[in-house]
């Protein structure tokens, strides 16, 4: 796969939020085993701080967003910096399909919030499979 067809998978910072955690736990696992190769990351922070190589990586590439909120501000900063979001998620969906994983701990992921994370993360390769078959 080409550098140029890579999908950037971009969680949010909810530092301190249960969902903010298993967003980015959930990329993390989408970026570096269920699609290494085929993805990519960058810091939310840098790119809010508008350090220029992450806004030239997120512009050269398809990117997902994942937020822990319905706030969106890793969607919103990465349109800000001008990136093309192809897909926008949030954890509360599919949180919303799992009623039965609430997280409790924030800090570390409880098995709950684990779990929802692996879920979530699937779904990311999903999207990430349906992006690149999109630009091809």
């Amino acid at each position: 796969m080409s550098e140029e067809t890579k999908v950037m998978v971009i969680p949010c910072s909810g530092i301190g939020k249960a969902f903010g955690s298993i967003g980015r736990e959930a990329s993390y696992i989408a970026v570096e085993e269920l699609r290494p190769g085929q993805t990519d990351t960058v810091c939310l922070s840098l790119l809010v701080m508008g350090d220029e190589e992450t806004r030239d990586r997120v512009r050269g590439h398809p990117c997902i967003s994942v937020d822990g909120c319905p706030t969106g501000c890793a969607r919103k900063n990465i349109e800000l910096a001008g990136g093309k979001i192809a897909r926008a998620l949030r954890v509360i969906d599919t949180y919303r399909q799992h009623h039965e994983l609430k997280p409790v701990q924030v800090t570390e992921l409880d098995e709950a919030g684990q779990r929802l994370a692996g879920l979530l993360a699937e779904e990311i390769a999903k999207q990430v499979d349906a992006v690149i078959q999109e630009v091809q």
